[in-house]
């Protein structure tokens, strides 16, 4: 760690993962520099929705989820088969009971804002081209477009694009799930439901026309509902829908007192990528560790990215804190090296598992079957919702905690 150097840590791009990052390793006394290319507000393409595994890692960074411009839900609605099935948060030791919305436009900011509360030094309007080395290869900085900064390590946070590890030679890999996700917001008497609502089932005006793909209706308590809707690339149509119009056609096969049409349209159509299961690797190369969609860490199950970037973001600055702590180079990359580790530790079974269910999800005669024969049976259903949002406790849990944490220890990481 150079006094020279403009920070210990440089942190690029405020999203979730690097805030998150940011947060934690300002509040252990590291200096840190946030980098962000936009100014807040700013918009972003999300769902909005956070599980409680996103509210937990809220709490942890002392984000106050009671005040204004939150909105609670109790659970999950999942309609499919005919069937309309409410289903509560589960009830664990690990996890809040709650999930939460609230928009994107200001809620990057909020957490970068904590991160700033804590120490971090947060700067805006700066856009990371590419790394900085030294004579070894080592990644010792970042080029930006107010000239280069010099750090001890680098924390990548620059969402989808990854344009820092790509710059580094560091390409996804085409073997893991991706999806494409377009949403909108109208405004909707639904707008305080107190369910997040997923649909398995996706119907136009032309009721007899099944769509492709998964879609939800999350409620932002401030007139407006976020919809949207994903497709998986094991899905044949994926690159040959145009989704935009999709979303329009679903649209208007809803109920008119659901009041989403043009006329109650709040704002364009927008869309975006989902990175699943590691599609980025190595997390950590060179003195550089990747943290949220950067390394591919959306949730193959449920396209849930926000908790993962906030958890990545959190693990890695634990280990940069013990790392930045060795004075000798050679524990140090050990040190760092604990953190690709413990993440195939924590999510590589559970992400193979995910990959699997993509492929099967995106056979259409394998949804219909799962959807008609398991909607009816709601303990099935309730394990499906531990499942798919990575919801259970690792120790003194119930019988559906232990089978679902077998079964991701049993599989290979990815």
């Amino acid at each position: 760690m150079s006094p020279d150097n403009d920070a210990d840590v440089i942190v690029i791009g405020a999203g979730p993962g690097g805030s998150a990052a940011a947060y934690h390793l300002a509040n252990h006394g590291v200096r840190v520099l946030l980098l962000e290319k936009s100014e807040f507000p700013r918009e972003k393409v999300c769902g909005d929705g956070l599980t409680p595994r996103a509210v937990r890692q809220l709490v942890a960074m002392g984000v106050d989820t009671d005040g204004e411009g939150w909105t609670r839900n109790r659970g999950l609605r999942v309609i499919g088969g005919g069937v309309r099935l409410e289903l509560d948060w589960p009830d664990l030791a690990s996890f809040p009971n709650y999930g939460l919305t609230r928009t994107r436009m200001d809620f990057d900011e909020i957490l970068a804002r904590q991160a700033q509360k804590k120490g971090a030094e947060l700067q805006t309007k700066v856009t990371v081209s590419g790394p900085v080395y030294d004579q070894t290869g080592r990644v010792v900085g970042v080029e930006t477009n107010d000239g280069p900064r010099r750090s001890s390590l680098v924390i990548a946070a620059d969402g989808v694009s990854g344009r820092f590890p790509l710059a580094m030679g560091l390409t996804k890999r085409t073997d893991r799930p991706i999806g494409v996700a377009v949403r909108r917001y109208y405004r909707s008497p639904r707008h305080n439901d107190e369910y997040l609502e997923s649909w398995l089932e996706l119907r136009g005006k032309d009721s007899t026309k099944m769509l492709p793909g998964y879609g939800w209706i999350f409620g932002m308590g401030d007139g407006r509902v976020n919809v949207g809707l994903g497709v998986l690339n094991s899905s044949v149509d994926l690159g040959r829908t145009n989704y935009r119009e999709m979303l329009v056609d679903w649209m208007s096969g809803t109920p008119d007192d659901w009041e989403m049409s043009e006329a109650t349209a709040d704002g364009p159509i927008m869309g975006a990528a989902l990175p699943m299961g590691f599609n980025r690797v190595p997390h950590y190369t060179r003195g550089v560790m990747l943290v949220g969609d950067s390394g591919g860490m959306v949730n193959p199950f449920n396209g849930e990215g926000i908790a993962y970037a906030m958890e990545s973001g959190a693990l890695a600055a634990e280990v940069a804190v013990q790392a930045l702590a060795e004075r000798d180079p050679t524990r140090r990359e050990r040190a760092l090296a604990y953190y690709p580790s413990e993440l195939r530790a924590r999510f590589g079974g559970y992400y193979r598992l995910g990959g699997w269910f993509v492929k099967l999800i995106g056979r259409p005669e394998i949804m219909r079957f799962a959807t008609r024969h398991g909607m009816p049976h709601p303990t099935l259903m309730k394990f499906v919702l531990k499942l798919l949002g990575n919801l259970t406790d690792q120790r003194g849990g119930d019988a559906m905690d232990r089978i679902i944490n077998a079964m991701t220890k049993a599989v290979p990481a990815v």
